[in-house]
């Protein structure tokens, strides 16, 4: 069969998402792998690919690298960006040049764990004909009724968009832009005797009193991103938050997945949008990190921010929704319960295409001037044929009559790049996620020493190094929660051979935690550093047992990966 050609201009459904990824696996069987992790909600499934070079080893055996996407349901370029890794990666095993060789050597020690679609069931929702765009799962949350009353946000003229509408009003909030009257802007305080206007999302009203009207919660309530184990907390904290931790299937699928193969080491959640890099913690200030941790995520968010050209910022002191609010019960668990490096990603920033420059993230959304929102309708016309913000049109509403619809198309523009920008975007991370995952600790084998102590008693001895730039646990937090231990040293004793067996030493052995070679201090620093080999640890026992026994021997770090070898007594 042919290689997997796909489109990153375009987001797949599941049935197609589903058969690309079995196509990569057919395609590259020595490359790729694809299981599904678990069940969504409406019983789809949520693939996982494991990537690596199987000649090299087990994926089990090698430190790990995870990315997920589109845990939300309408940020659909979340999985465009990992698909276009995967792409990356297996287009790139094998061959010449600085990316080809970063690539092999990658998948030839490491394992890379790639799920595209979290969420599908909410994906599917969104990509549907017409189209609904809710936070995340499709159940509903926390109650299980339909709205008795106010308006449902959804598409009501069939153009497979959700705008909004606007309806002339003396009291309405909003005017016509004197410089440009497609666009909607605030009336100025003490502002009076113009025409005005209330804007609202385009949609249907039950038992409308011809007076007020109040937009409803979407009925599925759940954000799946409020339901991971670290600092949940109750819906009246936390909306969306789910009954408990890991009470959406979605959400435990991918806890018991990373609880199960604590060879992950540092993972990336792909989000959008702000056109940010957000690193931990997201419910503690920086002061409160552990210093360690802190610098090692510094250094890698920095690098992110010089390769895609996003800026790196802290979730807690820069990516508040209100500065008195505090987020828990994310996927920032990975870090804050387990201690692996983690970043969200927040692709795409329309604000920023659009030449502005001078923003900040949410709170740009809460106010900005309307020269911003002319700069955005600019790029609307010149890149985007007109598409970005739709012209007032008029329709006869069910409920309110005439209205007119328009507006700007957040889907499509705001929430994701327009077609052609996309893939532009994905391809801004490939270089810096292998760039962390070729970081993580490697365990290799430096050397075996068998010497004789006696006609039928040998010192065996094992050697090991760790040669990644992280520390074999990682992070300091990962001590501290007590997920890791030391290298653990086996030695595997042919079963029921009584004519061997240990005079000293255990047949299984915690070692000691190895240090990386990331330098602890620069070359200028006052104090020397004393610990020049804590990279590298040795085992010895010592055996009984006839000469030209052959014996194996096996070391694995949690997040290190694992070394086997055999040695002969003789």
């Amino acid at each position: 069969m042919t290689a997997p050609n796909p489109r990153f201009d375009i987001f797949y459904k599941h049935d197609a998402l589903t058969q690309l990824l079995r196509d990569y696996a057919e395609h590259y069987p020595d490359l790729v792998s694809v299981a599904s992790i678990g069940k969504s909600f409406e019983g789809r499934d949520i693939w996982v690919a494991t990537v690596t070079n199987s000649a090299t080893g087990a994926p089990e055996d090698k430190p790990a690298f995870w990315a997920d996407g589109n845990i939300h349901a309408a940020e659909l370029t979340a999985s465009t960006a990992v698909l276009y890794y995967l792409h990356q990666l297996v287009g790139g095993h094998g061959k010449s040049g600085d990316d080809g060789r970063q690539i092999t050597h990658l998948l030839d020690t490491r394992t890379v764990y790639l799920c595209p679609r979290l969420n599908p069931d909410g994906a599917e929702l969104a990509l549907a004909e017409v189209p609904r765009h809710i936070r995340s799962s499709t159940r509903r949350y926390p109650f299980d009724e339909a709205p008795v009353e106010g308006l449902t946000v959804e598409d009501i003229d069939g153009d497979g968009r959700v705008l909004s509408m606007r309806i002339a009003d003396p009291h309405g909030p909003y005017k016509k832009c004197a410089q440009d009257p497609r666009l909607m802007v605030p009336r100025e305080p003490g502002e009076f005797g113009g025409e005005y206007y209330r804007v609202m999302p385009e949609g249907t009203l039950t038992h409308y009193d011809g007076l007020t009207i109040q937009v409803n919660k979407d009925p599925e309530g759940l954000d799946l991103n409020r339901n991971f184990p670290a600092l949940w907390r109750q819906e009246f904290e936390q909306v969306g938050a789910g009954a408990y931790p890991t009470s959406e299937p979605e959400v435990k699928a991918m806890v018991d997945f990373v609880l199960a193969h604590p060879n992950i080491g540092a993972a990336v959640s792909y989000h959008t949008h702000s056109g940010a890099i957000l690193r931990p913690m997201a419910t503690l200030s920086d002061d409160d990190m552990v210093p360690e941790d802190l610098w090692s995520i510094k250094r890698f968010s920095e690098l992110g921010a010089q390769l895609t050209g996003y800026p790196a910022v802290s979730i807690f002191h820069d990516f508040k929704y209100h500065p008195k609010e505090t987020i828990g019960g994310t996927q920032d668990w990975l870090y804050e319960h387990l201690g692996a490096l983690f970043w969200v990603v927040e692709i795409w920033a329309p604000n920023k295409e659009a030449g502005i420059t001078d923003y900040k993230w949410i709170d740009w959304y809460r106010e900005h001037p309307v020269a911003d929102d002319l700069k955005l309708l600019k790029w609307s016309d010149e890149q985007c044929a007109g598409q970005a913000h739709s012209d007032w049109r008029p329709y006869l509403h069910p409920q309110l009559g005439a209205v007119e619809i328009g507006g700007w198309d957040k889907l499509n523009f705001w929430r994701n790049p327009p077609p052609h920008l996309r893939e532009r975007e994905a391809a801004r991370f490939p270089k810096w996620m292998t760039q962390i995952a070729l970081s993580l600790p490697k365990l290799e084998l430096l050397r075996t020493e068998v010497r004789a102590l006696g006609p039928d008693t040998w010192r065996v001895r094992m050697a090991v190094a760790n040669s990644g730039w992280l520390p074999a646990y990682v992070t300091k937090r990962a001590l501290a929660r007590k997920v890791v231990r030391g290298v653990m040293f086996e030695i595997h004793l042919p079963p029921g051979n009584t004519a061997v067996s240990l005079v000293s030493g255990k047949e299984r052995i915690e070692g000691v935690q190895l240090e990386g070679h990331a330098p602890k201090a620069s070359l200028q620093a006052f104090l020397p550093n004393r610990e020049i080999t804590a990279d590298r640890t040795v085992v010895e026992w010592v055996v009984r047992a006839p000469k030209g026994t052959h014996l194996a021997l096996t070391a694995r770090a949690d997040r290190a990966g694992a070394v086997r070898t055999e040695v002969s007594l003789d």
